[in-house]
């Protein structure tokens, strides 16, 4: 039985009032995140007669802007170009153009692959570009709920149960499905499974060929599958290149890659100077866990049966839920995880400017025990006033007291709040 929210039409992208405002006071604005994120859609609603759109999709279109990157953006005032990471050339002539008028606004790009990662595009537009993340939806576009639930959590507000609770086989239901727009539209499981296997062959076919140049194209579909089976997991490089016949160092290069096309994301670890013991290698996910999922083979009536593979992929999706909604939170938040050498952990540290500290632990049970929270309490002995809070969450539909400032929460407070 298929209980997912039915996919809309049209969803209302949270990202969209920041992509204006950027637009109103920077020369270039950049949309970056995964393909079939629904970045042409956004970049779309700000294209009119002042602004027009190209596509470096299109084959005339790339092979004018490759051939004459100069001549191709001389001549544009305000335009909308699409998937500019085909062209990188083209950043430096839009850095000459934009240094030239230096009306806000000139230049939308997407891109779906991490510019920001590419030194010489990174400084050529230092100053002059504002980096827009936009990743598939979130459930809280989906559902058009809140989805205030970090700006809250660093307010200082309680958790609260509001608005509707997922469990069980929808909460399920919900992680497998992921949030590609195009998949959702997907009438049944098979064909979002069928249609992720497509992109993902798109992508590390064409897309990774663009953006480096490797020896060994043919282990990357291998390497994701290795990648898939260890999400949630410390990463490991040495061993991916072993069981590809592959160094650590290429396999962490590769990895790299896959990180820069926004399929996995590494998550650091975090850092304290009163503790000594900490593990100090990143953490595994994937951006979207309905390609987590299609790539672990892992369907509903599979996890029905063995509900510890469950927990690694219920993981993913927290993480990717809290990234979508850092995205276009009020505060500048980072990411790390924490995990002693005794193996006490908790999943995801989030921490805002002011060093202050939410720490998320995610469980896929229902039943929470005091155990649960011993990662949680020696983070908070160890940053004292600077804890804000410290959440389990679960598959519940109610929310549990443990400690000062402990909790179990439901799951369904990413997107309720």
């Amino acid at each position: 039985m298929n209980t997912r929210p039915a996919a809309k039409i049209i969803v209302d992208r949270k990202v969209a009032p920041l992509v204006e405002a950027a637009l109103a006071d920077t020369r270039v604005v950049l949309i970056s995140g995964p393909r079939q994120a629904g970045k042409t859609t956004l970049a779309r609603m700000f294209s009119d007669h002042g602004r027009t759109y190209v596509t470096l999709d299109d084959a005339g279109t790339l092979s004018a802007a490759r051939a004459d990157p100069i001549g191709f953006i001389r001549g544009m005032r305000r335009a909308v170009i699409d998937e500019v990471q085909r062209a990188p050339d083209l950043m430096l002539a839009i850095k000459a153009s934009v240094d030239e008028d230096e009306e806000p606004g000139r230049f939308l790009l997407t891109g779906s692959a991490n510019l920001a990662t590419i030194p010489t595009i990174a400084d050529s537009l230092a100053g002059r570009m504002a980096v827009i993340p936009l990743l598939p939806f979130a459930q809280a576009e989906i559902r058009s709920s809140p989805g205030r639930f970090l700006d809250r959590m660093f307010a200082g507000e309680e958790p609260a149960v509001e608005g509707s609770i997922v469990l069980g086989e929808e909460l399920m239901t919900v992680v497998l499905a992921g949030g590609y727009p195009e998949a959702l539209r997907r009438p049944s499981a098979a064909r979002r499974v069928s249609w992720l296997e497509d992109y993902v062959s798109l992508i590390l076919d064409r897309d990774v060929r663009e953006i480096a140049n490797i020896d060994q194209l043919d282990r990357l579909p291998r390497l994701l599958n290795i990648l898939a089976e260890h999400a949630g997991q410390l990463v490991n490089n040495s061993s991916y290149g072993s069981a590809l016949g592959l160094s650590g160092v290429t396999a962490q290069k590769y990895i790299a890659i896959l990180e820069r096309l926004f399929l996995v994301k590494t998550v650091a670890p975090w850092s304290n100077n009163r503790l000594s013991r900490l593990v100090k290698t990143p953490k595994l996910h994937f951006i979207d866990t309905g390609l987590l999922a299609a790539l672990r083979e892992d369907e509903l009536d599979r996890l029905r049966a063995d509900k510890t593979r469950f927990g690694a992929i219920l993981e993913s999706f927290v993480v990717s839920e809290l990234l979508k909604l850092a995205s276009w939170s009020e505060r500048r938040l980072s990411f790390t995880h924490y995990r002693t050498k005794d193996r006490d952990e908790v999943d995801v540290i989030i921490e805002d400017r002011r060093g202050r500290i939410v720490g998320i632990e995610v469980k896929a049970s229902a039943t929470i025990k005091a155990d649960d929270f011993r990662g949680l309490r020696q983070l908070q002995e160890a940053v004292g006033d600077r804890f804000v809070r410290g959440l389990v969450l679960h598959d519940h539909d109610r929310i549990t007291p443990f400690a000062e400032r402990l909790q179990a929460a439901p799951l369904s407070l990413l997107w309720s709040m």
